[in-house]
């Protein structure tokens, strides 16, 4: 989980994030010194012990209260609930000694809702507050009623609350940010995958089905199998620096170079190629889609279609690849396997159409438009 502060290291917040609400105190110096000026010693012992307690909780809340936001972890509402309790009983505990006073601990606790509480609770919560400084000084005749303690009150909460407010988008914004970052290390990977995937099946069928051509050669004619073993070579070499240069994020496909592969696999397998004689017709934004789609789609001609003839047509906008086999066996494995799923999402990235259907000559078509 990302937090708000995620440059400083953990020990760093542990250690010093409890300054943030400590040094806030420093406006309990008046409550202090009206209970220094208490003529009994153990009043004044009492009201200083009260004040410490007061600051304790209230650091020690806020800290949490901090922490918690960092990691995700929000303080419990319950918990936040019995750190007000105790604060409020502590407040009421003052104003036993130094009267009106005391009220200025309640600025604390109505800060402290704000941050901790949910948003209605807390308003209540002050509000109630609000009334009892109003209402307790006119009912004890030996106070003196204060407005300003209510309007600081109120003040107080609302900026509270504001603050509050930005805690929660900073936090929100960088969960969001850390879900981007994920979601952007997964589209990598799979496209990672994918790219592999398919320089690797392609390649990997040429290399079978010149193997079976040099196993049936080896007999019958010595020299081509030796053409062929020789070729074999070459293209486990290429197959290793394409996966290499992928892995890279330096593997650039053109239809131009991946014409002249296909022609070499289709032949190989003993498939008549109907090729253009060169993709010139393809505009530069298109060259590299097409090139995997010519890819995947003649790769799956080889393996599974059984097919005598395969045909490929090229427009600026369109790639179409069709052959007279039988195609991928219905409900089989390979039909829309991981392959033709890639393609899919190639497509669909760079806004084009995909469609794979069985043809009039009954093979199997795969053509692409894209815009």
């Amino acid at each position: 989980m990302t937090t708000l502060t995620a440059d400083l290291p953990e020990g760093r917040i542990w250690r010093f994030g409890w300054m943030f609400g400590a040094i806030w105190l420093v406006y309990l110096i008046y409550p202090l010194n009206d209970i220094l000026a208490l003529e009994h010693t153990p009043a004044k012992v009492a009201g200083v012990m009260t004040i410490v307690a007061f600051g304790v909780v209230f650091t020690s809340t806020f800290w949490r209260f901090r922490t918690g936001l960092r990691r995700g972890k929000p303080l419990p509402t319950s918990q936040a609930w019995i750190a007000l309790g105790v604060m409020i009983t502590l407040t009421v505990f003052m104003s036993l000694s130094i009267d009106t006073t005391a009220f200025g601990a309640t600025v604390y606790i109505a800060v402290l809702a704000m941050m901790t509480l949910p948003v209605r609770q807390a308003w209540a919560l002050v509000v109630v507050m609000v009334a009892l400084v109003e209402a307790v000084p006119r009912l004890v005749s030996s106070w003196e009623p204060d407005t300003f303690f209510a309007f600081q009150l109120l003040i107080s909460a609302a900026a509270a609350w504001g603050i509050t407010q930005v805690f929660q988008r900073n936090h929100e914004l960088a969960v969001a940010r850390q879900q981007l970052a994920d979601l952007a290390i997964v589209a990598e990977r799979e496209r990672m995958s994918r790219d592999v995937h398919d320089i690797l099946g392609h390649s990997l069928t040429v290399i079978t089905v010149k193997s079976e051509l040099a196993g049936r050669l080896i007999e019958i004619d010595p020299a081509r199998a030796a053409v062929e073993i020789a070729e074999l070579e070459t293209l486990a070499r290429q197959a290793l620096a394409d996966v290499r240069s992928t892995v890279g994020g330096m593997r650039q496909v053109d239809i131009g170079s991946e014409l002249a592969s296909v022609r070499t696999a289709l032949n190989a397998a003993g498939i008549d190629a109907d090729l253009p004689g060169d993709a010139d017709v393809v505009p530069l934004r298109h060259r590299e889609l097409f090139g995997w789609v010519i890819r995947e789609a003649v790769t799956n001609v080889v393996r599974h279609s059984s097919a005598r003839h395969c045909r490929v047509t090229l427009t600026a906008s369109s790639i179409s690849i069709v052959d007279d086999g039988v195609g991928p066996a219905e409900g089989g494995s390979d039909n829309g396997g991981n392959g033709l799923r890639g393609l899919g999402e190639r497509v669909k990235a760079s806004g084009g159409s995909l469609t794979i259907a069985r043809v009039s000559t009954g093979g199997f078509g795969v053509e692409v438009s894209a815009e």
